[in-house]
């Protein structure tokens, strides 16, 4: 089959790679334009844009598909003009309207990393996390004009484990998407297998995985010590969970384990210990969470051991 690829993270990068390792074409990959990174804030091509230009593959970088706009309009033209089979998207970043939605012969398939209609929305990984969800997985839907709205085609699942963070659950995720793609378009029939058998989300069971924001990632000592470690695993590797030491200055808190102990007549935010296993802290209820990897303004994270040479922390500080 002929097909269009759209995406830009590695998340996306990680099925279109899948993909080219199949007998399908892949005629052409859309992704976002080019963004400033790093320090140097240079241009730096996606993810997606890098692989594909390993490949031959050509890149299209269009800044919407409007059909308001004379941009828009040439960019569903460029679209059309490509006669794909089917077009598979994977974190785009981009609102695709339902003219270029039915573009494609058999439409447009989307990755999604959640079990839904649990966790529609950007942050689907880190809700199921903070959530304490005990699974999660891919979707497989095809695309509809709403925001993952379309019906599911293909299912999988991926236990969340007591140490997963955002990072190690996305990788997870990204490999289990890549299977789950390749395994719907196995051929043209098996597509419209899937197809046929698609099922509508039920509505009653839809809840919304909102953008991340830096500020919900500080730390609330007045929550108990299993949200907290949670919302650790949640924030890694963005924003990161921080404790406010001054204005300026934040302790970033990149992991965290839960302590068998507990300080039912300590203060929450209260400084228990410092030892070999990290800094234990009191929270609500009684329960305690030790911060196993810290990092200071301007320094790269410390583990235990260095935590406790710094001495930049005390037993009974208050944080």
């Amino acid at each position: 089959m002929k097909i269009i690829f759209a995406g830009t993270p590695e998340f996306a990068a990680t099925a279109l790679a899948a993909l080219l390792k199949t007998q399908h074409e892949i005629v052409a990959v859309y992704t976002q334009p080019d963004r400033k990174a790093g320090r140097g804030q240079k241009l730096t091509a996606s993810a997606v844009k890098q692989l594909a230009l390993e490949h031959d593959i050509p890149v299209y970088q269009p800044l919407h598909f409007k059909s308001s706009t004379e941009e828009g309009l040439a960019a569903q033209a460029e679209l059309a003009a490509l006669n794909a089979d089917v077009m598979v998207v994977a974190a785009y970043g981009l609102i695709l309207p339902q003219v270029v939605l039915d573009t494609p012969k058999y439409g447009c398939l989307n990755i999604h990393g959640s079990l839904l209609p649990r966790w529609r929305g950007a942050a689907p990984i880190q809700r199921a996390i903070a959530t304490g969800d005990a699974e999660t997985g891919i979707t497989i839907m095809k695309m509809a004009a709403g925001l993952d709205t379309g019906d599911m085609m293909y299912k999988t699942i991926c236990p969340i484990e007591a140490n997963d963070t955002s990072a190690s659950l996305h990788y997870k995720l990204a490999q289990q998407g890549a299977e789950a793609t390749v395994a719907v378009l196995e051929s043209e029939e098996s597509l419209k297998r899937y197809l046929d058998q698609r099922e509508v989300q039920d509505e009653a069971l839809t809840v919304y995985a909102h953008k991340l924001s830096k500020a919900e990632a500080k730390i609330d000592w007045s929550i108990d010590a299993i949200q907290i470690d949670r919302n650790i695993r949640a924030f890694n590797p963005w924003p990161v969970a921080f404790i406010q030491l001054d204005e300026q200055n934040n302790l970033r808190v990149w992991h965290s384990e839960l302590s068998t102990e507990s300080a039912p007549n300590a203060q929450v935010g209260e400084i228990l210990a410092i030892d070999k296993k990290g800094v234990h802290v009191a929270c609500a209820n009684g329960s305690v969470i030790i911060l196993t990897s810290l990092q200071w303004p301007g320094a790269k994270p410390l583990n235990p051991v260095q935590i406790l040479q710094t001495q930049k922390l005390t037993i009974g500080q208050i944080l």
